[in-house]
């Protein structure tokens, strides 16, 4: 029996609005077979590295369900993204079917999906938008899926500065798209999903000491 979303989401503080945007971010890409290696990942996570964790799915034909499917696997809070939504440390973020998504200002923007047919590349769309409008580091996570939604903007990572991580493809239920990622010649390290929070948290307790460059 799956957790409802509202014992994990009840009476949470709102994050202080002080203009302080500069802690990690971690998208996580992923498509067909991704769910695995999300509740993998999310099962090994601590949940005070004071990161984000963006969940970027192709979901085209349907609602999502992952912000009920996910939280019995974490004791952050998860979140379905709405637009305008205050980006905040320390939770799950869940993009909404069938939107392409971009950060600005600190907050959330949702638009119509920019490639609404053939395979989707809302992953890139988002990583690029992170790169040009977020002050914190960058954590790049490609996991299973079809096609290679995320390859093209990892080099745009490495530029800022991110670190760029692809799931090992012998543990990815499919593996198109983490093999795409490490054939871009752009991914530092290749990890099952298990390794990949011990990662975050090492770049997480770096930045602690390490102002972010604001680009």
């Amino acid at each position: 029996m799956l957790n409802s979303p509202s014992t994990h989401s009840e009476s949470l503080p709102m994050p202080q609005k002080n203009g302080m945007k500069n802690f990690p971010i971690v998208c996580v890409g992923g498509s067909a077979g991704g769910l695995d290696a999300y509740i993998r990942l999310l099962k090994s996570m601590p949940a005070d590295m004071g990161v984000a964790i963006v969940i970027v799915n192709h979901i085209t034909l349907m609602p999502t369900r992952l912000h009920e499917v996910l939280p019995p696997y974490t004791t952050m809070p998860v979140e379905l993204i709405t637009d305008n939504l205050e980006i905040a440390p320390d939770r799950v973020f869940i993009i909404p079917a069938n939107r392409d998504l971009h950060v600005e200002d600190g907050v959330f923007h949702l638009k119509p999906i920019s490639k609404p047919r053939g395979w989707p590349d809302v992953i890139t769309v988002f990583l690029k938008s992170l790169t040009t409008y977020w002050d914190g580091k960058l954590i790049a996570v490609i996991v299973s899926g079809y096609d290679g939604d995320g390859a093209a903007a990892l080099r745009g990572i490495k530029e800022v500065g991110g670190i760029t991580i692809a799931q090992k493809p012998d543990t990815a239920a499919q593996p198109d798209m983490p093999e795409s990622a490490i054939d871009s010649g752009c991914v530092d390290l290749v990890l099952s999903p298990e390794d990949i929070p011990r990662e975050i948290v090492r770049i997480a307790q770096r930045e602690e000491d390490t102002p972010a460059n604001p680009r």
